[in-house]
């Protein structure tokens, strides 16, 4: 018998219940125009809440980082427009102060997973916060991790799977179907799917999406990006405006077997 999900508040949005929740924008906010246009899009399609990128953790120091204090007020420009709640991710609990005001759900990333201190600064704080599973990390220190954030008092924990690094090389990482599936069933964390990383390839996003849904997430985290090929950060992943559309359009058809609607 599976668990009671608790219910998360991102914003005026609630994460866990009959509702089915989409999170969707740009990995990384690059200029005024790419993520106003992509939030009015996802906005007018079903999204209830915007993602985009401030600063950024890459692999390669010389990859973009993101535009950091110059994002800002573009976020709150974007916000006022859309009236989304937004999401973004801090990298350093130095960023929490700096963000606080305009950020809605603060994300930890994957290779934050295991950054303790900084899962403990933000369980200080009364955002809700969107935890990624680590590259490899296992479902039982995922979880270990959110109680890092709720033993110091922050109840609003939502978990994200992301896929995690195997041996296989086909997409950009292996995601993992069963891990929603069992956090569902043993814990009352309500979870998310994030296919972009999940399989890096933003053809196969779309397929990935509906198998999370069908096996009890609570909602979806995607990229989206006017122009993918021109994107600054993992536009091989993101979605076209037009894949984006055809996707929810699909994925309404779908939550209706389970009961659920955006």
């Amino acid at each position: 018998m599976s668990m009671k999900t608790n219910i998360v508040a991102f914003g005026s949005v609630k994460i866990g219940g009959p509702k089915f929740a989409v999170i969707a924008g740009p990995c990384s906010i690059e200029n005024e125009q790419q993520i106003l246009t992509t939030a009015e899009f996802v906005k007018a399609n079903g999204a209830s809440i915007l993602r985009g990128g401030v600063y950024k953790l890459r692999t390669s120091p010389k990859s973009f980082q993101g535009l950091g204090s110059e994002a800002f007020e573009l976020v709150k420009l974007a916000k006022q427009k859309t009236n989304m709640p937004f999401v973004s991710e801090v990298t350093d609990p130095r960023q929490i102060s700096d963000l606080y005001d305009f950020v809605d759900v603060f994300q930890v990333g994957s290779r934050n997973m295991h950054n303790y201190e900084l899962l403990k600064e933000l369980g200080k704080t009364d955002k809700p916060i969107l935890l990624k599973r680590g590259l490899a990390g296992l479902v039982k220190e995922w979880l270990l991790a959110a109680d890092y954030i709720t033993d110091q008092g922050n109840q609003n924990v939502v978990l994200c799977e992301r896929g995690i690094r195997t041996f296989e090389t086909t997409t950009r990482n292996t995601f993992d179907i069963n891990a929603i599936a069992h956090v569902k069933q043993f814990t009352s964390f309500p979870v998310i799917a994030d296919p972009s990383h999940g399989t890096g390839v933003n053809q196969l996003v779309a397929p990935i999406s509906f198998a999370a849904a069908a096996a009890g997430a609570d909602g979806l985290i995607l990229e989206v990006h006017p122009n993918p090929t021109e994107a600054k950060s993992d536009g091989h992943q993101a979605l076209t405006f037009n894949d984006f559309e055809k996707l929810m359009l699909q994925l309404k058809k779908l939550l209706m077997v389970f009961d659920k609607t955006l």
